[in-house]
């Protein structure tokens, strides 16, 4: 299943911008970056379980937050792309 995960975490202090590194680099193992706090995952529900447990683990509820969008197995026909950046099917191979 496509799942999409963006964030915003508060960055006004030191502790903030460890944290913004933090969520970026478990995103980062998990899907492919589509915007700077957006990532487009394809991933089962068991690795949903666990990215999502990291993040809630790592934000600060208080300052930040996390949202997930669970676009499901059929995501092909429920995205369109515009604009820089062309995107390009995540589960194909990525040939360098």
């Amino acid at each position: 299943m496509l799942v999409l995960i963006t964030y915003d975490v508060n960055t006004e202090e030191a502790a903030g911008r460890a944290r913004l590194r933090k969520v970026a680099k478990i995103c980062v193992d998990y899907g492919q970056r589509v915007q700077h706090s957006v990532f487009e995952c394809v991933i089962d529900a068991a690795r949903f379980r666990l990215v999502k447990d990291k993040l809630l683990k790592t934000i600060d509820p208080k300052l930040d937050s996390v949202r997930f969008y669970m676009l499901g197995n059929d995501y092909k026909s429920k995205t369109e792309h515009f604009g820089a950046k062309p995107s390009f099917d995540v589960t194909e191979p990525l040939i360098l």
